[in-house]
C-alpha cells in the first residue's frame, strides 16, 4: 500500500510538471500577430521542455523515485517519454517561422532561434545515439559520456530559448516559476555532478578477491575502507566505478551476488559482454572502487510470501543466488524453487554455489538447457508454461515469483506464469538490457 501511494504520488508530480509550465507560460500569453498554431506550437514546446526536465528526475538515481515502480521500469519509462518529448518539440520547430530548415543557415537567425536550432539538434543527437547504439557501435562507456552532454546542452539551450522569447514570461511571478524550475534543473546536474560522487568520495572500498567464474563471468570480492560497509536487500543491485574518480561520467549496474546478513564485504559477479566488462578479469586487488547503492526492489524482503519461485536466464542467477544466500543466512526454511536456464552446462555460473545452498535450504533447483551433453535427463528447451507447471504442480498461491534475466525471457515468463494460475501482483521482474 505504501508503494501505490507512492507511486500516485510521484504521478501526480509528473503531469503537474508537464502541465504547470504550459498552463502558467499561456495565460494571458496571446501576443499580437498570433494565430491558434502559433499558441499551439508554444504548448507543444512547453511540455516537452517539461519532459526533458523529467528525463533528467529519472535517470538520476533517486531512491524514492525508483521504489514504487522498480528501476527497470523507471528506465523504460524514461526512454519511452523520452520518444514522446521528442515528438512535441520537433512539432514545436516545425510550426515556429523556419522551422526545421533553420539549422541550415544559423548565422541569419536571431539568437533566440539559434539556441532552439541547438537544443533540438542536441536531442536529435541524444536519440539517434541511444535507439541505434549497438548499429552505431558505440560502446556503452562511450555512449554514456555522449548521453549525459548532448541531454544537458538539449535542456540548456531550451531554457535559454524560453528566456529569450521574453514574452511568455514577461511578468514577475512567471519569471519566478522558471527561476524555479531552472534552479531544480541544476540543483539536480549538481547532484549527479558533484554531491553525490563527493558522497562516494568518502566511502571507497577495495577489490580484495578477483574469481573466475563459468560462462565468462568474474567475480569482484569487495571490503570497506574506512566505512562500515553498505546495508542492502537480497536481489538489490549497485552502480559501481573501478579504478577511476566517482566524478567520472561512466559507471555500470551490477546485481550484488553476496548475502545481505553479511554488509562488511559485497560481491559482484560480471559477466563479459562489452568492453568494460571484458576487461573486469584484468582487475587487480587492492584496485580502489565506488560503489553507489543499493538500488531497486527486486527482492524478497519487498514482497511477504508463504515460499518464492527464483527463474534465472543465464547471469539472471546472480540476484537469485543473494537471494538464497540470505535465506541460508537466516535460517529460513521456506520452500524454494530455482528454475535456472542456460545455454550450455559448462556455462552454468554459480554451480556448485547453488548446490551447497540446496543442502542448507528447503531448495529444489530446475535446470533447463539449450544445448544439454549427451546423457542429459534433465529439462531441455526453454522455460515456458508447461515446464512450470511439471515442476510447480501444488504451489502455493501465497508464493512470490521473482523472474531476471535478457528481456525474451522476461517477455515470455510474462506471459507464462499467469497461465499456471499466478496473480499478476506476484510477479516480479528485472531485466538486465536498459540501453
Amino acid at each position: 500500500m505504501r508503494a501505490a501511494a507512492q507511486g500516485i504520488v510521484w504521478i501526480g508530480v509528473f503531469l503537474g510538471v508537464c502541465v504547470a509550465p504550459l498552463t502558467f507560460a499561456l495565460m494571458a500569453a496571446t501576443h499580437p500577430g498570433q494565430g491558434f498554431w502559433t499558441d499551439f506550437s508554444v504548448a507543444l514546446g512547453f511540455v516537452g521542455l517539461a519532459l526533458m526536465g523529467i528525463e533528467f528526475a529519472l535517470v538520476a538515481r533517486v531512491r524514492a523515485i525508483a521504489e514504487p515502480f522498480g528501476t527497470d521500469a523507471v528506465i523504460q519509462f524514461h526512454r519511452e517519454i523520452g520518444y514522446v518529448g521528442l515528438a512535441f518539440v520537433l512539432t514545436h520547430t516545425a510550426l515556429s517561422g523556419p522551422g526545421v530548415f533553420a539549422a541550415f543557415s544559423p548565422a541569419e537567425l536571431p539568437w533566440r532561434a539559434r539556441f532552439a536550432v541547438l537544443s533540438v539538434l542536441a536531442l536529435l543527437i541524444l536519440m539517434v545515439t541511444s535507439v541505434w547504439r549497438r548499429r552505431l557501435r558505440l560502446s556503452y562507456e562511450v555512449w554514456q559520456v555522449l548521453h549525459a552532454i548532448t541531454a544537458t546542452v538539449a535542456v540548456i539551450a531550451a531554457l535559454v530559448h524560453v528566456l529569450l522569447v521574453n514574452h511568455y514570461i514577461d511578468s514577475l511571478w512567471k519569471q519566478a516559476l522558471w527561476a524555479i524550475m531552472s534552479a531544480a534543473f541544476v540543483g539536480l546536474l549538481a547532484w549527479i555532478r558533484i554531491l553525490r560522487p563527493v558522497r562516494l568520495l568518502r566511502r571507497p572500498w577495495v577489490v580484495e578477491r578477483v574469481i573466475p567464474e563459468r560462462g565468462r563471468t568474474t567475480v569482484l570480492v569487495l571490503r570497506p575502507h574506512g566505512h562500515d560497509g553498505l546495508r542492502f536487500q537480497p536481489g538489490q543491485f549497485a552502480w559501481i566505478t573501478v579504478g577511476r574518480s566517482p566524478f567520472s561520467v561512466t559507471s555500470h549496474p551490477f546485481s550484488l551476488a553476496s548475502s545481505a546478513e553479511t554488509g562488511d564485504t559485497l560481491t559482484f559477479a560480471i559477466k563479459a559482454l562489452g568492453d568494460f566488462t571484458a576487461g573486469v578479469r584484468e582487475v587487480r586487488p587492492g584496485t580502489t572502487v565506488y560503489v553507489d547503492g543499493p538500488h531497486g526492489v527486486f527482492s524478497i524482503d519487498q514482497y511477504e510470501g508463504a515460499g518464492f519461485c527464483l527463474i534465472a536466464g543465464g547471469v539472471g542467477v546472480v540476484p537469485a543466488l543473494s537471494m538464497l544466500r540470505t535465506l541460508a543466512d537466516r535460517g529460513d526454511l521456506r520452500p524454494v524453487v530455482l528454475f535456472s536456464a542456460h545455454r550450455d552446462w559448462d556455462g552454468i555460473t554459480f554451480r556448485e554455489d547453488v548446490d551447497e545452498l540446496a543442502a542448507r535450504l528447503n531448495l529444489r533447483v530446475v535446470r533447463v538447457l539449450e544445448h544439454p551433453p549427451p546423457g542429459w535427463t534433465g529439462e531441455r528447451g526453454h522455460i515456458d508454461a508447461d515446464l512450470l507447471r511439471r515442476h510447480l504442480p501444488d504451489v502455493n498461491p501465497r508464493f512470490q515469483f521473482f523472474v531476471c534475466g535478457p528481456n525474451p525471457m522476461i517477455d515470455a515468463m510474462e506471459a507464462a506464469i499467469p497461465r499456471i494460475g499466478v496473480p499478476p501482483e506476484r510477479i516480479h521482474t528485472e531485466r538486465f538490457a536498459w540501453v
